[in-house]
Parts: C-alpha cells; structure tokens; sequence
C-alpha cells in the first residue's frame, strides 16, 4: 500500500529510506486463522514487541499506516542528533582559541550538505527496522495500513481482519499544536516536518523550551540561523534541575539564542514570507519577525480512529491509552507500550517496557514498569542526563535528603577539555548513602548517566561508587569522587578521635 505522500525532498537517500519503511510495491499477506500477538505501530515499542515475540515462537501480526522506525528513525532521534553532530563542529572551533586553536577565517556551514548527511545516515539505519526485514528475517506478518479494532479480539487492516489471542497497541504519539490565533494560516514546522528542509531559515522561532525546542534551537543558532526561543514558563526544560536548566540557558545565549522565558505566545500573522510572532510577557507585550516557526510544546498519543472503543479499551485525553503497572489496558487481551500510554515518552523506555509486555502478553509475566529505572538525557550542550528524584522533586514531596555537588571545573579532565561547564549532583536518602537520584550536566552526559543509573537498579550506595576505579583521567571520576565526599561525612568526631588513639598505641 502507497503512502499517500512522498518524504521530502525527494532524493536518493529518501528514496531508500521509502522504499524501506513504507514500499510501495508491498503486498500485505493473507492473515493467518490467529495469531498469538497483533502489535498494531512499529515503532521503536511496537518493532521490539514484535521482534521479540517472534524470537520465542509466538505468531506474529504488525501493522504500520506509515514508516516503520516511527519518530526515532524518521524525525526524532536519529535526524536531530545527525544535526546536532554537525552544529557541535562549530561550538568546537568557536572554542579553538581558548584551546590555543586559531581557526582561519569564520566556518563556513554548508547547512544543505548538513541535511543530506543526516539524510544518507538515516537511510543506512533504516535497514534494521525494514518492513523486509521483519518478514524475511522474523517471520513476521507485515501489514501496511490503517488497523481498527473491529471487536474485543479482532483488528481490520485495509479490509483483512486478523483475529488475536494477545495485541499490542503502540501508535506512538505526534506533536501537539496549541491553538493559537493565526498558527495554522502562517504555516510552521513540528519535529515531523522540520528535517525537511534544505535551506537554512535566516530567522527561526521555537515555540515551546522542552528537549526537541532546546536541542534545535541550539543546533540551528549555531549552523547560522538567528533563533528565537519562546517558553511560557519561567524554566525552559520544566522536568529538570533548575541548576541544570540554568547552566544551559547561560550556554544557549552564549551561542546566540534569544532565550524568552515566561512569555507567551497569543497571535501569529503572515506578511509575504514573514511571520510576525506577538508575545505576551509580564511587562506587556512586544513582537518578534521570523521566517520559520518550529512548534514543539509537547506530544499528543495516537488513540484516534483504532476503533478502541469496539475494543473496549479505556483511553485518557492526556495519557492516551490507559494502563495498568503490567501494562495491560482495560481489555485484558490487549496491552499498550510506547508514547501512546506512558509519561516517559523515550525511545529507551518503549524498548523498556516492550520487553514487559512479552513477558506479560505471552507468558505468566509479572513485569511492572514501575519497576523500572529509566534516566533521561536532552542532548544540548552541554547535555543534561537525569535518572531518579530531582532536588526539587525530592522538596515538593518532602523527603528529607542530602545532596552532593562535584562541579566540572574541579574535574581534571573536564579542565584538560576545555568542558568545565556542569556538574554532577546525586540526591541520597538523609543520613545514608542510598541512591535516590542524579542529574549530570556535561558534554557527554548521556554516556555518564549510566552508572548511576545501575547504581540506583541495583541498590548500589554512593559509598561504595567511591571503589569503583575509573580510568584516569576522565569526567566520569565525578561520581567516584562524590562516593568520597559521602564517605568522608562517617568520619565523625568520634570515629576521629578512635582513630588518632589507634595510631597512638600502634606507634
């Protein structure tokens, strides 16, 4: 079944990447009497279930009404850190001079050969989640189409039904488009649009500060685009430390974004090929001229048209599809992983909580998702990393905690890198070394986030992260070192006093 539209631009790379996830030659197959498992969206949630359930046997069905990668692949992870790759070679050579570097000259940023990388890379990925390579290789029965519950155990695709023992609905979620006064006539761009384009916009306005506004905004100012940032709250980034946020809101207007917090936009309008943004603040209001807008204020689930209701399934206008801690909706034959049922809406954790509903859905499970550890990182840079309880977070709900802070510019590699902006801050239990969270804010966070990420899965204490050796130097000793400043508050008076009498009769 053809895709009603074409991805843009059309080149060769685009080509490939068609042809992968959504060919148009494909031919659905003749449904089997049942199947042990229907995953109906193959995302990054629906192509691990499926992979998954295939690999113990089970038969499998998965359906996909466009691109199998879903945002990952096609305008989410992949495309922006392809971009974001290309933009951080110029944070770099802006910081040559201070690394005694003198690049000749201002870079030069090819910004539609920066495009068509990200491009060519994506193609080259898309071969693992091809609709071939599901069928081929899995044995998985491979339909492209729009799916719709036709009862509480069948699923109709392009006039097929396939009958189902278990199902899995993961049909991810898309951006969220406020309704304000003149967005729809003056045009704009969501994540599912933006890696579209092969020029760079002169001006570019971001409406809305969480991970995808703050990770382009960046990347675009630094590949040349006068950027504009609007977030209503007073904190871009709401869900982390409000030290994190800081520290990148100073890097951010280092590279040229106009940063406007607690501002609110109320009215678009559309003069020839500009875009005249009217902004609500505090002090009144005021107007900003762009040539492109990017939303990106949050994401709404993909409950729409899937006949959930024939299916009896439960469905929130906020939360999507409504689920149990095993991740079983009200149908008990059905279940939901992915953005289109959770708050944590990350490639990492649908695959997460995929590999839960296999042990649920075809076995005597018991898999709860909350019981998983899942950290988070916005891939800025610095990149933020969290995993755990926040400071605030632990303030709001009144745990009684302590917090230990080993900034970056007392790190010897990160002076040795010219990176001594950040820090790294894990939240314990008060009196105890036990692990309630952590937020990095570093050039590699995300690669750093992990070992506090173990630590706190596997009940591991701060204390003992202080013998864990780490190869010298690196910015990964932070943590080590946090382990030390725990274990030096046991040294108390007493235990001192002990101590020194000890070495007096020893001699």
């Amino acid at each position: 079944m053809a895709l009603p539209y074409r991805i843009q631009p059309e080149d060769e790379y685009n080509a490939r990447l068609q042809a992968r996830v959504h060919p148009d030659d494909w031919l659905n197959p003749e449904p089997a009497g049942r199947y042990h498992l229907v995953v109906i969206g193959a995302g990054t949630a629906g192509l691990v279930t499926a992979a998954g359930a295939a690999g113990v046997g089970a038969r499998v069905a998965l359906v996909e009404r466009a691109l199998m990668g879903g945002d990952c692949l096609n305008y989410g992870c992949v495309p922006s850190k392809c971009v974001i790759r290309s933009s951080r070679v110029i944070g770099d050579m802006a910081d040559g001079p201070s690394l005694g570097v003198h690049p000749s000259g201002e870079p030069q940023v090819d910004f539609g050969a920066v495009m068509e990388r990200m491009r060519s890379i994506r193609a080259r990925i898309s071969s693992h989640d091809s609709a071939a390579r599901f069928r081929d290789e899995l044995g998985i029965d491979v339909f492209l189409g729009d799916a719709a519950f036709t009862g509480r155990d069948s699923v109709e695709v392009g006039g097929q039904t396939l009958r189902f023992k278990r199902a899995v609905i993961a049909t991810g979620a898309r951006a969220m488009v406020p309704p304000i006064e003149g967005l729809e006539d003056a045009g704009y761009y969501t994540n599912e649009s933006i890696f579209s384009l092969t020029e760079r916009p002169a001006r570019f306005a971001v409406i809305g500060g969480g991970p995808i506004g703050c990770e382009l905004a960046q990347a675009f100012a630094r590949l040349g685009s006068r950027v504009t940032l609007v977030e209503m709250d007073a904190q871009f980034l709401p869900r982390e430390d409000p030290d994190a946020a800081e520290t990148l809101l100073a890097s951010m207007r280092e590279d040229g974004v106009d940063v406007r917090l607690s501002t609110r936009l109320v009215r678009v309008e559309r003069h020839g090929a500009e875009r005249v943004l009217h902004l609500e603040t505090e002090d009144g209001t005021e107007e900003v001229v762009t040539d492109t807008m990017l939303v990106a204020v949050g994401r709404r689930p993909n409950v729409e048209n899937l006949g959930l209701e024939r299916a009896g399934v439960e469905t929130d206008p906020r939360r999507g599809v409504v689920v149990d801690d095993r991740l079983r909706t009200s149908n008990k034959r059905i279940f939901a992983c992915g953005d289109v049922s959770m708050e944590a809406k990350f490639t990492h954790a649908a695959d997460a909580a995929a590999r839960i509903v296999i042990q649920n859905a075809l076995f005597v499970g018991r898999g709860k998702l909350s019981a998983l550890t899942i950290p988070w990182c916005t891939y800025t840079d610095p990149e933020i990393a969290h995993v755990g309880v926040g400071q605030r977070e632990a303030e709001e709900r009144g745990l009684d905690v302590d917090v230990y802070t080993r900034n970056f510019d007392d790190v010897d590699r990160a002076l040795a890198d010219g990176e001594e902006t950040g820090f790294v801050k894990v939240i314990t239990a008060k009196g105890g070394d036990k692990i309630l969270g952590c937020t990095i804010v570093a050039r590699h966070a995300g690669e750093m986030i992990g070992e506090a990420t173990l630590a706190i899965g596997a009940g591991i204490g701060l204390g003992r992260l202080a013998r864990v050796i780490h190869p010298y130097p690196t910015q990964a000793e932070a943590l080590r070192q946090l382990g030390d400043a725990y274990n030096r508050t046991r040294l108390t008076p007493t235990v001192r006093k002990i101590f020194d009498a000890w070495l007096r009769l020893t001699g």
